[in-house]
């Protein structure tokens, strides 16, 4: 998982180090897109917040926007941000995202995390298996 969080990026990258992901930090969009770039980063968690001066939080977003679908569907992208509904399927879908957290809730991000993608190995299921590629 890649985070380009703000200020809750300590308290995330333990939290989710300590159930078991690999956790990998960006400090830049730079960084981020190079990342994204290897083909090795399936997660991205980024927060409004991330590297504000740069503008880093939207331009993630308009990397995941720019992508062919072939590309965005092998990349689970969740925001964590304070004004978010937990889990808001519709906010994510119009924002193109397929995961909101809010930040009262990351006690509970590794659980969130292991549900939402369930349901998104899920809904690709017959994709990937007609293409042979693993879930993510």
């Amino acid at each position: 998982i890649l985070l380009c969080l703000g200020a809750k990026l300590e308290e995330t990258a333990k939290l989710l180090a300590s159930s078991g992901y690999k956790v990998y930090i960006a400090q830049t969009p730079a960084q981020a897109n190079e990342r994204l770039r290897e083909g090795k980063t399936e997660i991205v968690l980024f927060s409004p917040d991330f590297a504000a001066e740069f503008g880093g939080a939207a331009i993630l977003q308009q990397k995941a926007n720019a992508m062919y679908s072939s590309e965005r569907r092998r990349l689970f992208l969740a925001s964590l941000e304070e004004g978010g509904a937990t889990m808001n399927a519709h906010d994510a879908f119009l924002r193109n995202l397929n995961l909101i957290v809010n930040t009262s809730d990351i006690p509970q991000l590794p659980l969130i995390l292991n549900r939402a993608l369930l349901d998104f190995n899920d809904l690709y299921h017959y994709l990937n298996r007609g293409l042979g590629l693993e879930p993510i």
